[in-house]
């Protein structure tokens, strides 16, 4: 495949995508028992059968990639083209009848992250993005806001409990003081409506990178700037978000280092 030319992949990925779909609906009707693993995380089988489904569709179409998985964790080791895989993002709120679920699914190449899909079933919503080949919802292409000052931004937060432990709680307090809408929508929600201009910056902590990999190539592709709360590129080992237009992420990185650095 060509570092350049993501259909073939991105087909398989929105492919996947969709099976792992049909998968967690018909458990979401059905119900499921809940496991713990011992992270203290809960899984189903919702969440196995669905990684199951997506590994077999994405090693037939790119099978010189790795597959990289929630459940099942790391598949080959050819070190250059990499596929990002969380089943079931949210299954704390599936197994509580909490619609704020989804599949992502990413691509990886090198280190950089070049397409990604984001299903999120229940509510029968999936967003997809490829390098330089935008962002899409529902075969409609999709922008961020405009939005330049805080006074007229709306900031969603997510992981709130693991953010007021961190130093930068006060900075995030003020950023809440000044904008004009706060909300808390989580998961895969506040990183759709901000590609789709209905957030302008979303701030998160206490995630892994199966989590928002896809995300992260949506909204960069949206027009949007995704990094981690240190304003550093996502990585493997990525546990934290500050994702929103160029003007917002900007603003509130700025505030953040001051902390940081201890201006």
């Amino acid at each position: 495949m060509s570092t350049t030319d993501y259909s073939t992949a991105l087909d398989a990925a929105r492919q996947a995508a969709s099976a792992a779909a049909d998968i967690l609906l018909h458990y979401w009707r059905k119900g499921v028992s809940v496991e713990w693993k011992s992270d203290a995380t809960p899984v189903t089988v919702a969440d196995r059968e669905a990684e199951l489904a997506i590994r077999d569709i994405l090693r037939t179409a790119l099978p010189q990639a790795d597959i990289y998985g929630e459940e099942f964790g790391r598949e080959g080791d050819t070190q250059e083209w990499l596929w990002l895989v969380d089943p079931l993002d949210g299954t704390k709120s599936f197994v509580r009848r909490t619609p704020f679920f989804s599949t992502q699914i990413a691509l990886m190449h090198k280190g950089e992250l070049v397409l990604g899909v984001s299903s999120a079933p229940v509510y029968g919503e999936t967003m997809w993005a490829s390098t330089g080949g935008g962002s899409w919802f529902e075969g409609e292409r999709v922008q961020v806001a405009e939005t330049a000052e805080l006074a007229k931004a709306s900031i969603s937060f997510g992981n709130i409990k693991s953010l007021t432990a961190d130093g930068r709680w006060n900075v995030l307090g003020s950023l809440v003081a000044e904008a004009n809408r706060i909300r808390g929508y989580g998961d895969f929600c506040h990183y759709h409506l901000l590609a789709r201009g209905g957030l302008d910056l979303v701030i998160e902590s206490d995630v892994n990178i199966l989590d928002v990999a896809a995300l992260a190539v949506i909204v960069r592709e949206a027009g949007g700037v995704f990094t981690d709360l240190e304003g550093q590129a996502l990585n493997l080992d990525t546990r934290s978000v500050l994702a929103g237009t160029a003007a917002m992420h900007a603003l509130s990185l700025q505030r953040l280092r001051h902390v940081t650095q201890g201006v």
